[in-house]
């Protein structure tokens, strides 16, 4: 099967003659010909056919071709398609209109049969050009995304951290991290971090900030001394106006000790197993821009049962509310307090589902890290 025998043809025009004119012509070189007299039938035939490639008359009654043209670019699933018009209008004006609403050309009536294959022939190529580039990239982002999230430790991976977490990135290039790794059997670290932006040099910073914590969460540094490690190579290799938010948290199950260091993070969530859930609100600098940084830690004894949720701030504010995490952060209560008894594995995405429902509506990145002493 040639590419021809696979791509579909609208034609729209009122006057029948010259839609038996174009079915004739485009037919005889192999392409598919669907062909509509008006205005809303053509908008169906787009949306359930998904056409190649419209020829659409702009003379016509009831809609005419402005109109289903403004339809067409307004829904996802014809967008993308090229329009070229079919017209006998000579006026400038008419023609920069269409180009304004995505018209991709014009073609005169009356029309000669190879200018219309030629028009055809020419924007099929770009428009499948254009497909397989975006295919293309899609298929490199997807497999940045998959090395990506195959850097993110599961808690399979290290069942005596006791931990549950949910991650999803708004875009291939997600913006935010968080890693566990163990100091010793008993003593286990837990970073959450937010880099800014979404783009693709962020990717590769995640993969610098998961080799820094390896090197600096050793037994000989505090959890200051780390973080601010981490802080002075991070100033050295951050991109001019890149830094990132963190929390790390180091807990101690032989000793009952929780330590918290915050970089500029939304405060952590502490739900002791005998009392209601409370905010850890420590002040610190973010990190990558300076050296002299000063990072606020707290440190807390711990029972058995109690929990700590680390987040980024996609989980609790909302551009279009005009909500920071600041006036967001409080909402998290609630949602904590009511999975005390839902197993730690599972409770960040009931977490997720009781602040937002349906992940697919948030409006940034989103990573909520859960660990149970």
């Amino acid at each position: 099967m040639t590419i021809a025998d696979r791509l579909t043809i609208l034609a729209v025009d009122d006057n029948p003659i010259n839609l038996k004119l174009l079915e004739s012509t485009l037919t005889r070189e192999g392409y598919r010909v669907i062909t509509s007299l008006d205005g809303p039938a053509a908008r169906k035939i787009a949306v359930d056919e998904k056409p190649d490639l419209i020829l659409l008359d702009i003379m016509m009654p009831e809609e005419d071709g402005f109109e289903v043209i403004k339809f067409l670019k307004k829904n996802s699933h014809t967008a993308s398609i090229p329009v070229i018009f079919l017209t006998g209008m000579t006026e400038i004006d008419s023609k920069l209109e269409g180009f304004e609403l995505g018209a991709v050309d014009y073609i005169i009536k009356p029309f000669h049969p190879l200018e219309v294959l030629a028009r055809v022939g020419l924007h099929l190529k770009l428009s499948v050009a254009t497909n397989s580039l975006i295919e293309f990239q899609a298929q490199k982002l997807k497999q940045l995304t998959d090395a990506q999230t195959s850097m993110l430790t599961t808690p399979e991976s290290y069942p005596g951290a006791n931990f549950g977490v949910y991650y999803k990135a708004l875009h291939e290039a997600g913006g935010d991290f968080y890693d566990v790794l163990p100091v010793s059997k008993e003593i286990y670290v837990y970073f959450v971090a937010d880099f800014s932006g979404h783009d693709i040099s962020t990717s590769y910073l995640t993969a610098s900030a998961k080799a820094l914590l390896k090197q600096n969460c050793t037994p000989l540094y505090q959890a200051v001394e780390s973080v601010k490690l981490i802080n002075d190579v991070f100033v050295e290799i951050l991109p001019e106006g890149k830094y990132l938010t963190a929390c790390y948290a180091k807990l101690n199950r032989e000793t009952k000790q929780m330590v918290i260091v915050n970089a500029g993070h939304p405060p952590v969530v502490y739900t002791p197993v005998e009392d209601e859930s409370r905010l850890i609100e420590i002040e610190g600098d973010i990190l990558g821009i300076f050296n002299d940084v000063v990072f606020g830690q707290e440190t807390i004894t711990v029972s058995p049962g109690d929990r700590f949720f680390i987040y980024s701030d996609g989980l609790v504010e909302s551009t279009k509310d005009k909500i920071t995490w600041n006036q967001g952060a409080s909402i998290m209560l609630d949602a904590c307090d009511a999975v005390r008894n839902v197993p730690i594995k599972e409770a960040p995405g009931k977490i997720i589902h009781h602040l937002i429902g349906d992940p697919g509506q948030a409006e940034d990145d989103l990573v909520i890290l859960g660990i149970e002493i």
